[in-house]
């Protein structure tokens, strides 16, 4: 994981408001405080005592016990030891408070509402320190924040599940404020979480409220907990936590580091561990896009995708309406891997809320098939459960979802357009998902989104030019209602392909797919534009056969004659062939086979068809058997039928093979080899 140089920048809110009242330097009460601005934001460069360096506090009264407000044990034992996956959450929890404290003092420290009470030392320097004691196994927060005083730790800490923050949100928005909005903690049970890890928690607060005692809260979890004044306390809030034994790695500050890093690394405010700063990383989606440059997108690139290649596009997105996003997606620059492909990597689009982590891989907010984008999604809309780890309100996320995804693809669109080659190179890395996102959406509206980010090759253009299918539709006039495709391994076999003989004689531009599921999706999306989607295979159908009365031409073979061999086909190919007649559109081959859906067949034939008998195949394909009358091999085999029996029934059955070889319905065509060899024995007998 590389690491960005950046100092990191304070919330938005310590950006609006401290850039009122900041001068260049200035010294208070002995301490060093300068701002400097670096495209904005305000980074403080301050020195500061350690925890370790601190005065410890003195209890001046005994103790109050107390018991919690919840009423039962077993409420905080839910929400100790089962609202949490992962016990390590509680670093994530314990510092969002600690963020919270300090942006509920930056916004009362400049506020103008005439009944706040008077603030102590409100030029204090703004920052979240941790230190790990691993002989003694404690870990303690500390911040500089808001402070509480005696009536709020009863109100915030003695109650469960009841928040503080949200209370206090609640509260400024009466005056009409909105400062509030970058306070994250509002669901009232993230402090309790560290009993998942501790035997007891020591907090020693004083609120900023100018003459407030020190006091220290303390509770081991049973459902008690005392509170009793003591001096030497800072403003702001200390927690110790003491750890379990079987929770000890969480004093160790290797393993402590790794966790903030990985859900906290974009606080607004500096985090010090054992007094070096910890979160160093920009959090660049809440920039303006002017304002990022190329290099810091590939190091954030490579930041939250785990990965050291660069990005090969770059979305940053904002918008306010109708959900409030702020994001930044990237499209590798490198081949999708094994794990993208199959869909277990666990690289993918991080969730956010307010700068800190909620999922490092948010399955619902990117659809399955933009699995491959990394990046990173921060909205202040997401409702969470309590534990912020699992997301709520399907419609709303269905919602986000829906933008994000039609950002994207719109996104891309213009990409293509702008840099085609480019697109070209990228689509023959990652089409795929793109197939997959038509076969896989439930929305037709959607399905033809996707469909404009498809390429194929056309039998209009040179040999590996690909066009797109609003091309396609722009250069036909308004009379063709269709859009035409053939299913083929490569251009030679479709520009000789059978299906393409009377579509190329009326001049009519074709598409040609040749990658394995082409067909499928096309067959998935039905319509594009307002034209349907036919397959050329499909289109041979529509020929009716010739009328039964027609003398076909002088040298070719008569009605009569026609029927003859019809007849001999439906005899000797009995339980192959469930049709046979004859068609107008051949003119180099001798006959083609026509079944219903051959897309569907076809991808039948490769999955399925395995498993069933020669005769349960041909049952469930029901093959039709077009014969082209005029051809020199249909011809000859008239006359064989009367004069060389067995020739011409190895002929019939070589052209049913080949026919079937040719709308790709065979398995393995190697198991004709005996056959053919046999037709030529037979064919060179007389010479």
């Amino acid at each position: 994981m590389s690491a960005l140089r950046a100092r990191v920048c304070s919330s938005l809110v310590a950006r609006r408001l401290f850039s009122k009242n900041l001068k260049n330097s200035k010294h208070i009460n002995g301490i060093a405080v300068s701002s400097q601005h670096h495209n904005g934001p305000v980074i403080f460069h301050t020195k500061y005592s350690t925890v370790s360096d601190q005065k410890p506090e003195e209890t001046k009264a005994s103790p109050e016990k107390k018991e919690f407000q919840a009423e039962t044990r077993m409420l905080l034992d839910i929400v100790a030891r089962s609202l949490y996956s992962d016990k390590e959450v509680f670093i994530r929890e314990l510092i969002s408070n600690a963020s919270d404290a300090l942006e509920k003092f930056r916004y009362l420290s400049v506020s103008s509402a005439p009944d706040l009470p008077p603030l102590e030392n409100t030029d204090r320097s703004l920052e979240i320190r941790l230190s790990t004691d691993k002989q003694n196994r404690t870990l303690i927060f500390q911040d500089s924040g808001i402070g509480m005083t005696k009536e709020e730790l009863n109100q915030n800490l003695g109650t469960i599940a009841r928040s503080g923050s949200k209370s206090f949100i609640e509260e400024i928005k009466k005056q009409g404020s909105d400062q509030a909005s970058s306070i994250i903690g509002q669901f009232g049970v993230g402090f309790y979480s560290a009993f998942m890890v501790a035997d007891k928690l020591e907090v020693y607060t004083r609120s900023s409220k100018t003459g407030s005692p020190g006091f220290k809260w303390s509770s081991d979890g049973s459902g008690t907990y005392e509170i009793q004044e003591v001096d030497n306390v800072p403003i702001g809030t200390k927690i110790v936590v003491y750890l379990k034994t079987d929770c000890r790695e969480f004093a160790d500050e290797e393993t402590v580091r790794n966790i903030i890093m990985k859900y906290s690394n974009f606080i607004g405010s500096p985090i010090y561990l054992n007094d070096v700063q910890v979160n160093s990383i920009k959090p660049l989606w809440l920039m303006a896009p002017k304002e990022v440059t190329h290099e810091q997108h590939v190091e954030f690139y490579r930041f939250v995708g785990n990965s050291y290649d660069k990005p090969r596009y770059t979305l940053h997105y904002k918008t306010d309406a109708p959900l409030s996003i702020r994001s930044i997606l990237y499209v590798p620059e490198g081949k999708p891997g094994l794990f993208e492909m199959s869909r277990d990597s666990d690289v993918g689009v991080a969730l956010y809320s307010r700068k800190i982590l909620i999922k490092s891989k948010a399955e619902n907010i990117l659809p399955k098939w933009l699995r491959f984008v990394k990046g990173v999604v921060d909205s202040e809309d997401i409702p969470l459960n309590l534990s912020r780890e699992l997301l709520q309100n399907s419609a709303l996320i269905a919602k986000l979802r829906h933008v994000l995804t039609n950002r994207f693809i719109k996104f891309m669109i213009d990409n293509a357009q702008k840099d085609p080659v480019g697109y070209d190179a990228f689509y023959k890395d990652y089409s795929l998902f793109f197939k997959e996102g038509i076969v896989t959406s439930q929305s037709a509206i959607e399905k033809e989104d996707i469909a404009k980010l498809l390429r194929f090759e056309s039998s209009k253009l040179e040999n590996g030019v690909k066009t797109s299918l609003a091309d396609y539709s722009a250069r036909q006039n308004n009379d063709q209602k269709s859009i035409y495709y053939l299913a083929a391994p490569s251009r030679e076999l479709a520009q000789t392909s059978p299906y393409y003989e009377s579509l190329k004689k009326r001049d009519v531009e074709v598409l040609f797919c040749y990658e394995m599921y082409d067909e499928l999706v096309l067959l998935e999306l039905k319509e594009f534009g307002g034209r349907k989607l036919v397959s050329v295979e499909n289109d041979m159908q529509t020929d009716p056969a010739a009328p039964s009365e027609t003398i076909i031409g002088s040298e070719d073979l008569q009605q009569t004659q026609v029927n003859e061999l019809i007849s001999y086909l439906k005899s000797h190919l009995s339980g192959k062939v469930f049709e046979v007649r004859t068609t107008q559109k051949l003119d180099s081959h001798p006959c083609v086979i026509i079944v219903p859906e051959m897309a569907a067949a076809r991808h039948f034939i490769r999955t399925q068809a395995q498993s069933l008998t020669e005769e349960n195949r041909f049952a469930l394909l029901r093959p039709q058997l077009e014969i082209n009358a005029k051809h020199p091999i249909i011809k000859k085999l008239h006359k064989l039928i009367s004069s060389d029996k067995d020739l011409a029934n190895m002929v019939a059955q070589q052209l049913f093979s080949n026919a079937m070889v040719t709308a790709g319905l065979v398995m393995d065509p190697r198991n004709l080899i005996t056959n053919i060899n046999e037709l030529l024995v037979k064919a060179l007998e007389k010479h």
